[in-house]
């Protein structure tokens, strides 16, 4: 195998593991969801977007023909799906809307996974020459580094009870 090759593949499965990590990111959220019976600090567009994301992703791949989109985006589309039934269920009839300078509802693990996640795709198209793959995730790098200097100008509180520990 060319020096090429090897690295499309290196891309490729790089590409297949940083987006399983980003959906698997949603298991604590689903696994809160069915302790807490409540859907309390979880936020659905995520859940919503990601599996729209999946499932144009999907079509494109089966056009395409290529199967790490395939199998990457099928195995999101399940995930999402499973993500949002459970919040449905579990999803009060009023909404309530705060508006705070606080990041606790934001995902810091998902922030990483999805900057790791686009950037791979992006690198992925961009070594194809695809700018079908390279342009949607473009927007995914540039809304992580929003989002983590939300966290930097923002910074999560310390939990109640680490910081009386320390006291």
């Amino acid at each position: 195998m060319e020096a090429s090759g090897v690295f499309d593949s290196l891309l490729s499965g790089a590409c297949v593991v940083f987006t399983l990590g980003m959906f698997s990111t949603g298991l604590s959220d689903l696994r809160r969801m069915r302790m807490t019976r409540s859907v309390d600090s979880i936020q659905f567009l995520p859940f919503l977007t990601t599996d729209v994301n999946n499932l144009g992703w999907l079509s494109y791949g089966a056009l395409k023909g290529d199967w790490t989109l395939i199998v990457v985006n099928a195995v999101g589309a399940v995930l999402q799906t499973l993500y949002i039934l459970v919040y449905l269920h579990y999803c009060p009839r009023k909404a309530k809307v705060i508006q705070t300078k606080s990041t606790q509802c934001l995902s810091f693990s998902l922030t990483i996974a999805t900057l790791l996640t686009s950037a791979s795709w992006f690198f992925y198209g961009f070594q194809l020459s695809d700018p079908y793959i390279m342009v949607p995730n473009f927007p995914g790098i540039l809304t992580s580094f929003i989002r983590l200097w939300l966290f930097w100008k923002y910074p999560q509180e310390q939990d109640r009870n680490y910081r009386l520990l320390q006291t």
